[in-house]
């Protein structure tokens, strides 16, 4: 399941500190998990490893799916659902941009999900 020990050791790091994260902080863990990621797929990108990269923006997918799954349009009104629609647009770019092997099209998704963990990242402060 783990690469390495130190892949297992910051697994549990991770499950601590989102057992005791704010809603906010654990979108906020989201988002820099997903860039994580898709700098990891734009790496591997680069180096050609196809099947490593692929793996990468199948995991960036399911960091979107999560933070999708995690939006309540009740109490977030329209917000929830620009949010939606963003989730849906980034997952559409990242499969066309694997397919494609377009390097643009991820450094694109990270542009956006910089600018929105920017945005979380203020709320969480002024929360905190």
């Amino acid at each position: 399941m783990y690469d390495t020990g130190f892949d297992a050791y910051r697994q549990s790091e991770i499950q601590v500190k989102a057992s005791t994260a704010s809603p906010a902080q654990l979108v906020l863990m989201l988002l820099d998990g997903l860039l994580d990621e898709l700098a990891r797929a734009e790496g591997h990108l680069q180096a050609r490893n196809f099947e490593r990269k692929g793996e990468s923006v199948k995991k960036s997918m399911r960091i979107l799916g999560g933070l999708d799954a995690s939006l309540d349009p009740s109490k977030g009104g329209p917000l929830a659902e620009n949010l939606h629609q963003l989730y849906a647009y980034c997952g559409r770019r990242l499969f066309k941009s694997s397919l494609r092997n377009d390097l643009e099209g991820i450094r694109h998704v990270a542009a956006l999900m910089r600018n929105i963990r920017d945005g979380w990242a203020g709320l969480a402060q002024r929360a905190g």
